[in-house]
């Protein structure tokens, strides 16, 4: 086990955390871009819209999607093919395109002050990873715009060339990028995709409660189960 300036052993040395639901707050962030999007993609056409909103399970009354979106942990090429069957008139390259543009300026919720966590791991000789199935671009874009991009030893979207959740490829990457052996390892994820891949992977794994999963869906993969990412430098030590 390695041991930090106060002599007490801690669980990991390296951190990668999934994007949206735990680096930023799922609903407050990614609702409100869905709002917008498909109003732009149907061109404010209110049956056009439903038509959109049905195909990827997003109540448009209430503006929130249903857990089970197929969005919520899905690539950006899933959501694009979600959105096109509702647009045959348009190619799903197009979609998606649009859809990684718009999503590269989502409004940010960062679900804590984000600089100041980071720092204080990177401090401790904590290597810090992010993996999301959103693309790499869309990833750097949220990260540069939060002020944190540069904290991250490894940034990897589902295009990097390493594959996706809940595939180990990506994770198994960081852990080679830091070279670090995968059980000194925590994924931190929101979804049961990013859970399954920490466990294929053969690292620990954290769920934290800022996307739409709730503590029953996340507790069988996980080795805690946190309210938001805050509470992991109490988890690593206790």
């Amino acid at each position: 086990m390695t041991t930090i300036a106060s002599g007490i052993a801690r669980k990991i040395d390296g951190i990668l955390f999934d994007k949206d639901g735990t680096l930023f707050d799922f609903n407050a962030t990614w609702n409100v871009w869905a709002q917008s999007t498909i109003h732009d993609l149907a061109g404010g056409e209110p049956t056009v819209m439903a038509r959109i909103a049905l195909e990827i399970d997003f109540d448009l009354e209430n503006g929130r999607f249903d857990p089970q979106s197929p969005v919520i942990a899905g690539t950006n090429r899933e959501a694009a093919e979600c959105m096109g069957r509702a647009l045959p008139e348009r190619s799903v390259e197009e979609i998606e395109y649009l859809l990684m543009m718009s999503a590269a300026a989502a409004p940010l919720a960062p679900a804590v002050p984000l600089a100041a966590f980071l720092e204080g791991l990177a401090a401790q000789g904590i290597a810090l990873g992010v993996m999301t199935n959103d693309t790499e671009y869309g990833a750097r874009s949220h990260l540069r715009n939060a002020g944190v991009e540069e904290l991250f030893d490894f940034i990897a979207g589902f295009d990097s060339g390493h594959g996706a959740k809940p595939e180990p490829g990506p994770l198994l990457a960081f852990a080679r990028h830091v070279s670090l052996l995968p059980q000194r390892v925590v994924m931190v994820g929101d979804s049961t995709h990013d859970l399954l891949a920490g466990r294929a992977a053969g690292m620990q794994t954290v769920g934290v409660l800022t996307g739409l999963a709730g503590h029953d869906d996340l507790a069988p993969l996980a080795d805690a189960v946190l309210p938001d990412i805050g509470h992991l430098p109490a988890w690593m030590l206790a």
